[in-house]
């Protein structure tokens, strides 16, 4: 109905659709709806003549609000036949607009201006609103400004932010609550929106206590009074004792390593220092949380720069090469992807990072494409998760995925592991040619990676057997020697050439008697466990030997 009226009704419908985005309609909703009006595209003209036009807009727009993915337009384009105005209007959506120089002011504007704002800037404006009237005291003032932002769809955040600024500042609590009571009386914000704001804090308690070390007693206070005073419904307790909130049901230990795990996490982000943040997990003894560690590390990450996005990354394929099974890493997606809708609440575009950490991961091999399935099959039915792995799949499966995807973050602070990979290769195969020993070490020094050391190690033996040059022998020596791979990652190695011995025994015959003699003689030379021929095969790399 818009796209034949307006621009007032255009500009209208966009930010409705905004409106009602997860909280009425899902992810994948939206998307099936903008796939059937391109599959109606030809139908569409016959009644209006610039519906190719308009409809383009239309889904660019979807984009830039966060409420399509990027996603969305190269993966629609393969289900749409070539001479359909459907294709025209990704076409259109994709040159005229989304490549735009500052493409997201130019839709925002292209109806007439709009009331939308970014996610961050509404956040800041809460923020500055709920300090003033903090400082004037001013509660009629606050109401005013806050149906001003005209975000309705957007009040949890104002119930959230308020409730935690009461626990921050004592003496402002009296003022805070007076300010829910008058907001929830007008109706400016209404029962669901309550609710939902104190859900989230609620959610966020153990996060919270870092910070404010009574945060949950100073919350418990408030929910009863809130009930009592008439502006939460009383059904709200019942509803999060039924859904049986995580952080209520812990016992002690998994209370604590969550805390343990975001103070690692941040220090990391600080330090960025792969092998300490191993011994520091390792040191908290429980590898059957591996998979809370995952959710709270991408979870953190989601929320600050790219910076610290590609960071995440490169620590995973550490971790799933060092001490995360396959099944860690999946059931910390699955548990990523249950929660995918709360975290869209504070991240719009929560589900296309969440596609990108996925995507990268099968990159980086510390996911195989089979593995997608997996989680979907674990997902509850119409789980908005099951959207964020499509849209994943789509990305791996896409034209020079493996690039792009290594670069989606703009690089990082580490090698990526296919960037690794090639370095060592090019280190190995100069000093194989008669390089010198310590370059070769310093090289695989600088590569600042101890924890996939273990693939310098499995390639060294590789060469060794295809070029019958038994020199690189000297070379993993020497970086035993100088403790530059250690026993535990030379195992590693040896245990991820064993196990893909008889795909190299198809080119190198004597491959399985080479390896044996490279076996003894390590174990000889004490940079090999001796116990190795027993188990080591069985040591949870997580990597096939072949590259």
């Amino acid at each position: 109905m818009a796209m034949d009226r307006h621009d007032k009704e255009k500009e209208m419908a966009s930010v409705l659709l905004s409106a009602i985005y997860v909280d009425v309609i899902s992810p994948a909703q939206i998307s099936q709806g903008f796939i059937l009006l391109l599959e109606s595209a030809d139908d569409l003209s016959v009644d209006i003549p610039d519906a190719v036009n308009v409809l383009a807009l239309f889904i660019a727009r979807a984009v830039v609000d966060d409420i399509l993915p990027p996603a969305f337009i190269k993966k629609v384009q393969k289900t749409l036949p070539e001479s359909s105005k459907g294709l025209k209007v990704i076409q259109i959506a994709e040159k005229s607009y989304l490549s735009a120089p500052h493409h997201a002011e130019l839709v925002e504007r292209k109806w007439g201006g709009s009331t939308h704002l970014t996610v961050e800037e509404v956040k800041k404006k809460i923020a500055d609103l709920l300090r003033e009237c903090v400082e004037s005291g001013d509660t009629v003032e606050a109401c005013r400004c806050i149906r001003e932002l005209g975000v309705s769809f957007f009040h949890h955040e104002v119930v959230k932010r308020a409730l935690v600024l009461a626990m921050e500042i004592h003496t402002a609590e009296f003022l805070i609550m007076k300010l829910l009571k008058e907001a929830s009386e007008e109706g400016l914000i209404s029962t669901s929106q309550m609710a939902k704001g104190f859900s989230r804090l609620e959610e966020s308690l153990d996060d919270l206590s870092l910070d404010i070390p009574s945060a949950k007693s100073l919350y418990q206070s408030l929910v009863p009074r809130a009930i009592s005073e008439g502006w939460l419904d009383p059904s709200f307790v019942k509803t999060s004792a039924a859904e049986g909130d995580v952080p209520h049901q812990d016992d002690e230990k998994v209370k604590r390593y969550k805390e343990e795990a975001v103070t690692i996490i941040r220090e990391y982000f600080l330090s960025d220092d792969i092998p300490e943040l191993i011994h520091s997990l390792v040191e908290l003894g429980a590898p059957e949380l591996n998979p809370v560690f995952l959710k709270k590390l991408i979870t953190l990450a989601m929320d600050r720069k790219n910076r610290e996005k590609e960071m995440a990354s490169v620590l995973l394929s550490a971790l799933h090469i060092e001490i995360f099974s396959t099944t860690d890493i999946v059931n910390g997606f699955v548990m990523l992807l249950e929660s995918s809708e709360d975290t869209a609440l504070d991240i719009l575009d929560a589900s296309s990072e969440l596609a990108l950490f996925l995507a990268r991961a099968v990159i980086d091999d510390v996911l195989a494409p089979l593995n997608l399935d997996e989680i979907v099959s674990q997902l509850p039915a119409n789980c908005s998760g099951t959207e964020t792995v499509r849209m994943a799949r789509s990305l791996v499966f896409s034209r020079h995925a493996g690039e792009r995807i290594l670069r989606c973050w703009g690089g990082g602070t580490g090698w990526a592991v296919e960037d690794a990979k090639d370095k060592i290769m090019k280190l190995l195969e100069e000093y194989e040619s008669g390089g010198v020993v310590g370059e070769a070490c310093r090289c695989i020094r600088d590569l600042g990676m101890p924890f996939f050391n273990h693939e310098v190690v499995k390639k060294a033996l590789v060469m060794a057997m295809e070029k019958k040059n038994d020199r690189m022998l000297d070379l993993l020596q020497e970086c035993f020697s100088e403790g530059l791979i250690t026993i535990n990652q030379m195992t590693k190695g040896f245990a991820r050439v064993k196990d893909g011995l008889d795909d190299l025994a198809l080119d190198i015959p004597n491959a399985k008697e080479k390896f044996g003699c490279y076996m003894e003689h390590a174990k000889s030379r004490g940079w090999l466990l001796t116990s190795f021929d027993s188990c080591g095969a069985d040591e949870p790399t997580g990597q096939a030997a072949a590259s």
